[in-house]
């Protein structure tokens, strides 16, 4: 199986490449600027194409978008949130992962039953609003409406879309004090999208298995 991963060079994506690899399957690593992988901003049209076209031919089973970036977090509502940052974020927490599922929708329409798994969050949630976090909430929830009409518009040529919160974990993102480390978000994740199908396309679940609400 080959398996593309987005942000791969640190936390999760590089935990998840690391499961992959490990276990034999094909890991294609991207990231901005690391040694080991292939180069994407996902920001970028041009280095999308530039992607797509050093990958033409070569079928996809599973592209995880896990690219990310939490800008806002501690923000005060009467002086934070600052427009530069908003912009950022969708680029990259939205923008980024269309662009990345359209530019390699060739790729996942060679590979019979290919995945698309989207890490979102439980912060996505529009039942779960605790405040806060304004910008970051916005964009994952975002992603994961854009995740559910990917799938719905990819079902009927068998490419199978899922949205997974990964839990709270031990990243420079998710700090020390996060409740899982990355390898056990990872083993969780990889169990959830070798499970996905299009029977359950459009799912938001949990790292461990558990449907998440809206």
């Amino acid at each position: 199986m080959t398996v593309l991963i987005t942000g791969a060079n640190r936390g999760i994506g590089a935990a998840l490449a690391q499961l992959y690899t490990d276990r034999g399957d094909t890991v294609l690593a991207t990231a901005r600027n690391a040694p080991g992988c292939l180069p994407l901003d996902v920001t970028d049209p041009a280095a999308q194409r530039a992607l797509a076209a050093r990958l033409a031919g070569t079928p996809i089973d599973t592209l995880i978008c896990n690219a990310g970036i939490y800008l806002d977090k501690g923000h005060d509502l009467d002086s934070g949130y600052p427009p530069g940052i908003w912009a950022q974020s969708f680029a990259v927490n939205v923008t980024g992962v269309f662009l990345t599922v359209q530019a390699l929708l060739d790729n996942l329409r060679a590979a019979p039953g290919a995945r698309i798994a989207i890490l979102g969050s439980q912060m996505a949630s529009h039942s779960r609003a605790p405040g806060g976090s304004y910008i970051y909430r916005a964009s994952k929830a975002a992603a994961l409406n854009l995740g559910r009409n990917l799938a719905t518009d990819l079902a009927p040529e068998g490419i199978a879309v899922g949205i997974y919160h990964p839990g709270w974990v031990q990243t420079d993102m998710g700090g020390a004090a996060a409740e899982i480390t990355v390898d056990i978000a990872a083993r969780g994740l990889a169990e959830r999208i070798d499970a996905l199908s299009v029977d359950t396309t459009g799912c938001f679940e949990t790292w461990d298995g558990r449907a998440h609400a809206y």
